[in-house]
């Protein structure tokens, strides 16, 4: 059940993420450091098995992974 409520919380991450485009606004969002965000997307991205974001000093733009998980 646990993991359950992390993936999910993981999930929220990610959108919160890509609403915010950034892992600094997206963090202060969260109310966490960016090192706990990027940990939390890195999670999400181990339990999917795949790479979600591409993450540059600059930018972040999704993968074609990243993409899937958005709603239609």
């Amino acid at each position: 059940m646990e993991t359950i409520a992390s993936d999910l919380q993981d999930l929220s991450a990610f959108a919160v993420l890509l609403e915010c485009g950034s892992f600094t606004r997206a963090a202060e969002k969260l109310g966490c450091s960016k090192g706990q965000l990027s940990k939390r997307i890195s999670a999400l991205e181990q339990a999917l098995g795949a790479t979600l974001v591409h993450r540059t000093t600059r930018r972040l733009s999704l993968t074609a992974a990243g993409a899937a998980l958005l709603p239609e």
